[in-house]
């Protein structure tokens, strides 16, 4: 701890830097609605190398957990993995799979904002692109607007224009998931038919009907579920399953049908 105020003391013109660094982006966040997010092209290389390094520093007093974490998340995922596919490296493309996950660190998060933006270590040099979901071992973190060679940008589920689709899982009920705006660990399901009864615990699951997300991820539980006497639909509160302010490593899903999705749909729309 000595050796760190110490540091922080001999390079306290950068440290002011990064506050300030810290700032601007923070006001930047702000100013992004959903379609304009997916605008957002330039991710700067400068600015995500300095968060790395000051996440390096810091990160330092969160190894023996992380370390904790990932050594159970690699026991999970090695548990999925064909024994055929053993033996490649980190991004792993299987012929059987719709989908690839590509590793990333995060360097620079907020959980307090209106529009709250997650930064990581991986750019299109990794093979990241916009509109790629992002999820972690818990389960799903946002979705990627920004891209620069080394870096790309999240928008967190905690923004304000995110929703995604899910459905119960007990019952197969299409909902949609938004965030609750009041705290970082709660979301609000929405959409619920009137015969549908929640009970707290229950899983909330994407539904698969997205270009983004798999199916069958978990978004969160219930917590409560207020019908409304007289209405058709209700609404629920559930606690995400993904620790924001916590977040520390997530991965990054690459879908190898997407173009052909798309392109599909496209034709349909002409």
């Amino acid at each position: 701890m000595r050796n760190l105020f110490l540091f922080l003391w001999r390079n306290q013109f950068f440290t002011l830097f990064i506050i300030l660094e810290i700032i601007s982006l923070l006001l930047l966040s702000n100013s992004f609605s959903y379609h304009r997010s997916l605008r957002y092209n330039t991710v700067s290389d400068f600015t995500g190398s300095v968060f790395s390094k000051y996440t390096n520093v810091t990160g330092y007093f969160y190894l023996q957990k992380e370390n904790q974490d990932l050594v159970a998340e690699n026991a999970r995922l090695r548990s999925l993995i064909p024994p055929v596919a053993e033996g490649l490296d980190s991004l792993h493309y299987y012929p059987d799979s719709l989908y690839g996950y590509i590793p990333a660190t995060v360097v620079s998060n907020t959980v307090s904002k209106p529009n709250n933006l997650i930064m990581v270590n991986r750019g299109y040099k990794d093979g990241v692109e916009k509109e790629m979901g992002v999820i972690s071992s818990s389960g799903l973190v946002g979705i990627v607007i920004g891209v620069s060679e080394h870096y790309s940008v999240i928008m967190s589920m905690l923004h304000q224009n995110i929703r995604i689709s899910g459905r119960i899982k007990k019952n197969d009920q299409l909902i949609n998931v938004v965030w609750d705006q009041t705290d970082y660990r709660l979301g609000t399901i929405s959409d619920i038919p009137s015969h549908i009864q929640l009970q707290a615990g229950d899983s909330i699951v994407t539904s698969g009907n997205s270009l983004i997300f798999p199916k069958d991820l978990l978004i969160g539980v219930v917590e409560s579920h207020d019908k409304e006497s007289g209405g058709l639909l209700s609404k629920a509160l559930i606690r995400f399953s993904t620790d924001f302010n916590s977040l520390r490593h997530v991965y990054l899903i690459k879908s190898f049908m997407a173009v052909e999705q798309k392109s599909l749909l496209s034709q349909i729309h002409e």
